[in-house]
């Protein structure tokens, strides 16, 4: 007399029960476990990844600034100058803070400005790099950008030390280094330029190609 056969073994299998092996189960079960797995990886890299916005660099500017940005952009120079103009706006205002006693939330302010005149820096840097390519006459505006690079320097440089806006200052005084000297560099670029290539009455009434409006 033989002892009964587990199940799973070969032979018959309880009334009414299909076994299926382990080893099957686990086969079968393989390309399922491996999509779930693909998806639970997808859904936490969309979970994970920042937003599209805060990958890319928010303007400073205000709503009637990028107005009056539209409003010019079929002038490059005159659209430099805007920035020029909206820049010593911002210093203006933190030299305003100091120039009065101080009220409570002056170096968050400050720092806030800071930031704000960083970013509009880079933006009129980027706008330099991008028409300097393409020849843009901007040779009325670089000057003026060059100059303004001394006094907003300075006016960076006025508010005494404090931990709440340091870093910040240092990171806008290197953007208007970076400001200098690619400007100082522009400026030769385009009188070699335009020595060589005198711009025609009708392009310069023409301009060049509008400048990118802040996002």
């Amino acid at each position: 007399m033989g002892f009964p056969k587990a199940f799973g073994e070969s032979g018959a299998s309880a009334p009414g029960v299909t076994f299926v092996s382990a080893t099957s189960n686990l086969r079968n079960r393989t390309p399922f476990f491996r999509l779930l797995c693909s998806a639970v990886a997808l859904a936490l890299l969309i979970l994970l990844a920042p937003p599209l916005h805060a990958q890319q660099r928010q303007s400073a500017l205000s709503e009637a600034e990028v107005e009056q940005v539209r409003d010019a952009r079929l002038i490059p120079s005159d659209c430099i100058l805007l920035f020029v103009k909206f820049l010593d706006v911002r210093t203006k205002e933190i030299q305003d803070l100091y120039a009065k006693p101080r009220r409570p939330g002056r170096e968050e302010d400050t720092h806030d400005l800071l930031v704000q005149f960083t970013s509009i820096a880079d933006e009129l840097s980027d706008n330099l790099d991008d028409y300097g390519p393409r020849h843009a006459d901007l040779r009325k505006a670089l000057p003026k950008v060059l100059e303004a690079t001394e006094r907003w320097s300075s006016a960076v440089k006025s508010p005494p030390d404090h931990e709440a806006y340091n870093v910040a200052r240092k990171i806008a005084l290197e953007s208007v280094r970076d400001l200098r000297e690619s400007t100082t560099e522009l400026i030769a670029e385009q009188t070699a330029w335009f020595k060589a290539h005198p711009p025609s009455k009708q392009k310069e009434q023409q301009g060049a190609s509008p400048i990118d409006i802040p996002r």
